[in-house]
């Protein structure tokens, strides 16, 4: 049971940082970007493609830090990789979606995000091919923290957990004291009053796009570094993003990243009653029983 909680406290902080992005666009824009799962995908192979290369270019970059299989190389890569998933998701909307919302509706936009979501999915399947991918070859060794209950640990799922929640503060700092935090809950509550009030919406926006997509790439990152690279990696984390964020409550952050937790866990934990075949349908399960006690969700307000 204690190893099941903190597998789900870890995946759990993995869609956290994914739910983020997700719920601005949601909250700002007023539409459902069924296509935001496949920024982790995107962030994921970008970062293994600039690790390859400079494991290749500087070959003193691919050691690892300490006891974890993450190298020097995949790092700086995933700092790259964040910028690259940023300005594919303004690229994105800028041909996308930003022309489908000015001549046409929300429902038009969701429609053009699955369309998104299939195209990214078969272009990353057709350039790096449907096999499975493993950022380090080595095998991480788990440690063992106690044998009655048996609890396996990987140092790599320590650092993953560590650095997710270190994203969340800085988040929240930036939220908080900050006149881009300020700006940003303003046009979140009324965009049109915002714009009045002096701010920039088209810069807003874009930053959301770009805080987004490099939150995502790192979730991919993380995700890819305790499972394992997959062109599907964005249609299996798609249904516990949107569970997140509709249990959070459409436009709350924090609680997106309070909500990213309970689905993490809940999905872990059901482990112990359910089958496995059975995990991928409780981000359902939630969403259905949210929306049936609180549709506006836990931290959801009337707009």
């Amino acid at each position: 049971m204690i190893q099941n909680l903190f597998d789900g406290v870890l995946v759990g902080s993995i869609l956290s940082l994914g739910a983020i992005g997700l719920t601005m666009v949601m909250h700002t824009l007023g539409f459902a970007n069924f296509s935001h799962a496949e920024l982790l995908a995107i962030g994921a192979y970008a970062a293994l493609v600039f690790a390859k290369l400079f494991d290749l270019l500087l070959p003193a970059l691919s050691q690892t830090l300490g006891g974890l299989s993450l190298t020097v190389s995949l790092v700086l890569a995933t700092v790259i990789a964040m910028g690259v998933t940023g300005v594919s998701a303004i690229v994105i909307d800028r041909f996308v979606f930003r022309r489908i919302r000015e001549s046409a509706g929300p429902l038009s936009m969701v429609f053009a995000s699955f369309g998104v979501a299939l195209i990214v999915k078969n272009i990353i399947a057709l350039v790096f091919g449907l096999r499975s991918k493993l950022y380090n070859d080595d095998i991480a060794f788990a440690m063992v923290l106690s044998t009655d209950p048996l609890i396996l640990v990987k140092p790599d799922q320590v650092f993953v957990l560590l650095i997710a929640i270190l994203i969340m503060l800085v988040f929240h700092f930036v939220l908080s004291h900050t006149n881009y935090g300020y700006a940003l809950k303003a046009v979140s509550e009324n965009p049109t009053l915002a714009q009045v009030n002096g701010i920039n919406l088209e810069r807003i926006i874009k930053s959301i796009w770009l805080i987004g997509g490099g939150l995502a790439a790192v979730s991919g990152v993380f995700y890819g570094l305790n499972q394992q690279l997959s062109p599907l990696m964005g249609h299996d984390l798609v249904l516990s993003l949107f569970a997140a964020v509709i249990v959070g409550g459409i436009g709350s952050i924090y609680g997106a990243l309070l909500s990213g937790f309970i689905v993490g866990i809940s999905a872990n934990m059901a482990l112990l009653i359910l089958p496995s075949g059975y995990k991928p349908a409780v981000p359902f399960l939630i969403i259905l029983l949210v929306l049936t006690i609180r549709p506006l969700g836990l931290f959801g307000e009337p707009r």
